[in-house]
């Protein structure tokens, strides 16, 4: 099994993203280019795709977390494309009320090595009108 950061830097790559370490957890924080405003002012921070594994076992299984911002027109296409990988959805709500446009957030989670976790994301995020992009390059 490789490494700790090893393996981050692998789930980043496989998200196009940067891995940052923070006590035991790899995350890559993504954001979705698209514009967005709320109570009719632009916001880019309302619109984020982060995901994350913590709780790495001997046996290469973590906990793996995602929280990503999507149009109302994307939730079938995306939401069919978790499901069909075997993610499970754990919640699809809002966050904000005034917003255009309408913007919903959707909550995966999975227990299995991560970068498995991380090739399924990335699949479905090729049903998204705009691939998510590292936060690092806003």
């Amino acid at each position: 099994m490789m490494d700790f950061n090893e393996l981050c830097t692998q789930f980043a790559k496989i998200l196009k993203g940067k891995s940052n370490i923070d006590h035991g957890v790899c995350s890559v924080s993504l954001h979705r280019n698209l514009t967005v405003s709320v109570q009719g002012l632009p916001s880019t921070t309302v619109i984020p795709a982060d995901v994350l594994f913590e709780s790495l076992d001997q046996n290469g299984y973590a906990l793996n977390l995602a929280e990503i911002a999507i149009l109302e027109a994307e939730v079938p296409l995306f939401m069919q494309s978790i499901i069909q990988q075997g993610l499970i959805v754990s919640a699809l709500h809002n966050h904000w009320i005034f917003m255009e446009p309408h913007i919903l957030y959707i909550h995966i989670q999975s227990v299995e090595p991560p970068l498995n976790f991380a090739r399924k994301l990335a699949h479905a995020f090729s049903t998204l009108s705009s691939y998510p992009i590292s936060s690092k390059n806003k």
